[in-house]
This record gives structure tokens, sequence and C-alpha cells, in this order.
């Protein structure tokens, strides 16, 4: 009953989404329903007419250890999905990713998911197999953007990159990050871009704003003495500073001896124009579909600073009624919202931590529903 209501019945305004995980929750959920009474497990409201999605993609400091564990188990659709994806990267990596992915907590293999070549290939893997999974129950995004890394995973979904092009571009990325030398750092300052960037003047050689998540919220990356001396004087100012667990400096004048080889594997690659319209973190607006299909453009999102502030409020002009993060973290749901105004479009994560992976998703889906448009 519930699949027919959802993909072949017409899709009114009036909608009840029930969660229940047993017989007696799923029935005192349908007595409260048809009672007009409340229930834990029962969520409804009137969905606005003309709603618009927009999927995030979560990019790096998303990962944890066994994410996706659950929902393999779980949906045969997001399993099917994994294991496609999984044997194209797998050409590109040191080992089997699933044997990273799902290792035990605490483990050797589990402990090398923080290592760049495994991080960026376990996240997309992820979440092209969420996406997949969202798709087959009819959500499909307006729009997208992702943070990073995951603007790759943004590209394959809009249509720019093939399955097998797409790994081979995360693979190589990766690994040529991980293959740079060690050193360097990121560090998060609370403060506005203009302030960053000129007190970053005597350092431009060797730092960089590396993000802008919010208005108040720059990601600095590069060589730990700029680093030090930064904290040091925003401390001094009396602006909040936090050095981020990072292996490289990443978006930083540091990655510029992997990129001529990156280069020469993005020029290697086919490209097509997006089919959905996906937001530039170079940019911060709706791609150009000619810039988007060159080498240069994926050469310069390694080094050049992620714009997911100007992303978010480019989403919310646009007039988007809900976005959507899709990764195995809602790391980027609270960026989302603290650069949104207030009375600004839903943000949700399909993942919450302290939640099973199954229950988040469910509940991030029965939250946004009224937002989103109709399940096609």
């Amino acid at each position: 009953m519930a699949r027919a209501l959802a993909t072949a019945r017409s899709h009114l305004r009036h909608r009840a989404v029930l969660l229940a995980a047993d017989r007696d929750t799923h029935l005192a959920g349908l007595r409260a329903l048809a009672a007009g009474q409340s229930h834990p497990a029962l969520h409804r409201d009137v969905a606005a007419p003309g709603g618009t999605l927009a999927v995030l993609f979560s990019g790096q400091g998303a990962q944890h250890p066994g994410m996706g564990r659950e929902l393999y188990q779980a949906f045969p659709a997001f399993a099917e999905a994994l294991d496609e994806v999984c044997q194209h990267l797998d050409a590109h990596l040191p080992r089997p990713l699933k044997s990273v992915l799902f290792a035990a907590e605490g483990s050797a293999e589990a402990d090398l998911l923080d290592q760049t070549v495994f991080t960026q290939a376990a996240l997309f893997a992820v979440e092209v197999a969420l996406h997949r999974l969202l798709a087959g129950w009819g959500v499909r995004p307006d729009l997208v953007a992702g943070h990073s890394v995951g603007e790759i995973t943004a590209a394959h979904v809009a249509g720019v990159l093939s399955l097998p092009d797409a790994c081979t571009l995360v693979g190589n990325r990766g690994r040529l990050m991980q293959a740079l030398p060690a050193g360097g750092g990121m560090l998060a300052v609370a403060a506005g871009e203009t302030e960053v960037a000129d007190a970053l003047t005597p350092y431009a050689d060797r730092a960089a704003v590396a993000a802008v998540n919010g208005r108040a919220a720059v990601v600095v990356s590069g060589a730990d003495d700029a680093l030090a001396a930064l904290a040091e004087h925003f401390t001094a100012l009396g602006v909040r500073t936090k050095r981020l667990t990072v292996s490289h400096a990443f978006h930083s004048p540091l990655m510029e001896p992997m990129l001529a080889e990156f280069a020469a594997v993005a020029a290697g690659l086919d490209y097509a124009p997006p089919a959905v319209p996906l937001v530039s973190n170079l940019t911060g607006r709706v791609a150009d579909p000619e810039l988007i299909c060159t080498p240069d453009y994926w050469v310069r999102h390694v080094r050049e600073a992620v714009r997911f502030a100007d992303t978010v409020t480019h989403l919310h002009d646009l007039g988007v009624s809900a976005l959507l993060e899709v990764g195995p973290d809602s790391v980027l749901t609270a960026l989302a919202a603290d650069a949104l105004p207030a009375g600004g479009p839903l943000v949700t994560g399909v993942q919450r931590p302290g939640l099973g992976e199954a229950a988040a998703l469910l509940g991030a889906l029965t939250l946004a529903r009224e937002a989103m448009p109709a399940p096609r």
C-alpha cells in the first residue's frame, strides 16, 4: 500500500508519513492518523506547491569508520550501487575500498579511512550509493552542489562525468594528494573573508583561504608557520581559531606540486554538459556548462577556495525550498543553516550522529517531505 501511494497515486498537498519498526507502533500510528491525533511515529503536514530540492554532497571531515555498513545490509539497491562504484575505484587504490570502509572500528584497517587516498574514494562511493537509493525512491534533485571532493559526486550525478571517469578523477586526486610531502595544515577562523584575506597577505606564497563556509567561518590552509602566525594574530584580536585535523593543506599553495600530473589525468576524461544544474565551488553560482567540462576546471578545483557560503546563498536566491545533505554525516547541514537567512529553506542531512543509518535516512526524508517535490 505504501509503495502504491508513493509511486502510483496522485501526490496531494496533505501528506502523512508513518515510521514504524514493529506492528504495534504501525497500528497505533494509523489509529492516531484516523482519529486526527498525534503520535511519535506519525509526521504530517501540508506540502508547499512547487517545491524544489537541492542536494549537497559532503566533503572530507564527514567520514567515519563503518559508514554505510547498515545501509549496505538493509537496502539491496544501496549495496548494488556501492559494489559497482568500488569495482571502479579499487583499480586506483592500494587495497579494496570495502576492506577499509567496513573494517572494525579501532583496527589498523579502519584507521586508513583518514588517509586522503581512501577518504575521498569512500565519500564518493557512499554518496553515489545513497543517491541511487534515493533516486529509486523517486527523490531526484532539481539542483546539485558539493563541498570540495563532494562536487565530483555532484558532477557525476549531474551527468558531467560517467561513473568510470568520476572514479578515475577521485582515485587519482586522492592518490596524488596522499603522495605530497607531510606538513602543513588547516585552520578554522571565526572571521569574515576580507579580514582573513588581509591577514594572509604576508604569507601569500605559503597559505591561502581554502573555504568560505559562512559570514564568519573561513578556513585557511597552508604551511605550519603561517598558520601559527595567523592563529596568534586572530587570538590577540579575540577571534576564535581552531586547528583542524587533516593530513594535508588542501586548497592551498602546498597542492601545486601535484597539479601537472592531475591535469594529465583530467585531460584523459570525457565530459558532458550537466543535465541537472550544478552550483560550482569556484564561483558559488550555477556552473557554466562549458567551463565545468574542461580539465582546467578540475585542476583549479584542487587549488582554489571552496565558496560554500556563496553556494547555499545562491540556492536560496534561486528559490530552493529544501537542501538535503547526502553523505555519511551532517557536516554541511549546520554550515548551510548558519549561512542562510532566517526563514530560509529547510536544511537537513540524510545521516546524523547517534542514529542508526536507516532510521536517520528515513527520518530526514520525513522531515523534508513537505518542502520537496513529489517523488518522480
